[in-house]
């Protein structure tokens, strides 16, 4: 029994991080799905959410404002959700030039102003993107380029991270996002996403329906729901974000924790996730983001089985040794940037932390204060990069 309990929670560890990954490999080879991208130009609406983003708000414009989409078919919409800063003020400076300022007084989280924005909004076409990143210049043009595909209804960007520093802890989340996009991409092959890049991403305005005001993560709910009225969400490595690199594992952490805690959130509270009769994507749903959140206590129970095994067993004392080895190697990780300029320290560390984060968004789900009103901007990934 106790042999049968560690195989099982292993199994799941394994299947979790390396067995789904290579299975959505493998069906995206055998049964591709190519998306019919083409030279449509329908009108656009560029939707950005702003929290007091003062110092960086004139860059995104201009960079929004510097895409090859013709700008007669494109406005700019930017929501300033209860902004205490200059954010608005920067924003009216651009008014003349399709950019539309939507000023709410108080502030009540990025789902309720998203929603407010796109009714707003008449163009076929809705890009959402974050104040933060720099976009390509191509981004939207390559974004639009998909949806001459009737049978898709979103396509995700793709985001890049750029830091000025290769090693340390910000490597470790490069590795991993590189890791994720990989999926996505193999995904996306094969049907749709789960979820899309929260920096960039573009959806039909006949295929958004509003989500709850409490959403933490807008950038998983809103493409599900595309996927759920039967059309595809796709990846596209030519539409980019630029975005820094995370080199503080305090603010990692945070940003990560958020993005866990709102996969605890669509789990409780969208129960047409978990049905498979419902759901066309609960195959990748469940393989993407809910194994992901059931690996640390798998963890746990992979290794207090092993222990109790070890005694007079010397091939189960090797598993408990490689198991705190790789324990071991994580945390030394976090506690010296000396030590993660190797690479095997690097991945354990992503790894160890990954997993703590899960533990510690499953705590802050279960708290429920005001998660949607959390503080995105800490650097690293975009939300839904889980």
């Amino acid at each position: 029994m106790t042999e049968t309990l560690f195989f099982l929670s292993a199994g799941l560890v394994a299947y979790t991080f390396a067995g789904y990954p290579a299975l959505i490999w493998l069906l995206a080879r055998i049964r591709p799905r190519p998306v019919g991208r083409g030279d449509n130009r329908p009108r656009v609406a560029l939707i950005v959410v702003a929290f007091n983003e003062a110092t960086r708000i004139r860059r995104k414009l201009e960079s929004c404002l510097a895409q090859t989409y013709p700008q007669a078919l494109t406005r700019i919409v930017v929501a300033s959700d209860g902004s205490s800063d200059s954010t608005a003020s920067v924003v009216r400076a651009f008014t003349g030039k399709n950019v539309t300022l939507l000023e709410f007084p108080a502030r009540r989280g990025k789902a309720s102003c998203l929603n407010d924005a796109v009714a707003q909004c008449n163009e076929e076409v809705l890009v959402l993107t974050d104040a933060r990143q720099r976009l390509d210049p191509l981004a939207v043009e390559s974004l639009v380029s998909n949806f001459a595909d009737p049978g898709v209804g979103a396509a995700s960007g793709e985001l890049l991270l750029e830091a000025e520093s290769e090693a340390g802890f910000g490597e470790s989340v490069d590795a991993y996002w590189r890791y994720e996009k990989f999926i996505r991409r193999n995904e996306s092959a094969f049907h749709s996403t789960v979820g899309a890049t929260g920096a960039l991403y573009a959806l039909r305005r006949s295929s958004f329906t509003p989500i709850p005001p409490d959403t933490v993560l807008d950038d998983v709910l809103i493409p599900l729901n595309v996927v759920l009225a039967g059309k595809r969400v796709v990846f596209d490595h030519r539409a980019l974000a630029f975005d820094e690199r995370a080199v503080d594992v305090r603010r990692e952490r945070a940003r990560k924790v958020r993005t866990l805690a709102g996969n605890f959130q669509l789990a409780a509270t969208h129960p047409r996730l978990l049905n498979p009769w419902r759901n066309p994507v609960f195959f990748q749903f469940v393989s993407h983001k809910l194994c992901r959140l059931c690996v640390p206590y798998a963890l746990l129970t992979a290794l207090g089985s092993s222990v109790l095994l070890s005694r007079g067993s010397l091939f189960w004392l090797v598993v408990v040794g490689v198991q705190v080895l790789a324990y071991a190697l994580g945390l030394l990780g976090l506690a010296s940037s000396r030590a993660s300029t190797f690479r095997l320290v690097r991945l354990a560390t992503a790894f160890v932390g990954l997993n703590w984060f899960a533990v510690l968004g499953f705590a802050r789900f279960v708290s429920g204060k005001d998660l949607h009103l959390w503080d995105s901007r800490p650097g690293g990934p975009a939300a839904g990069a889980s």
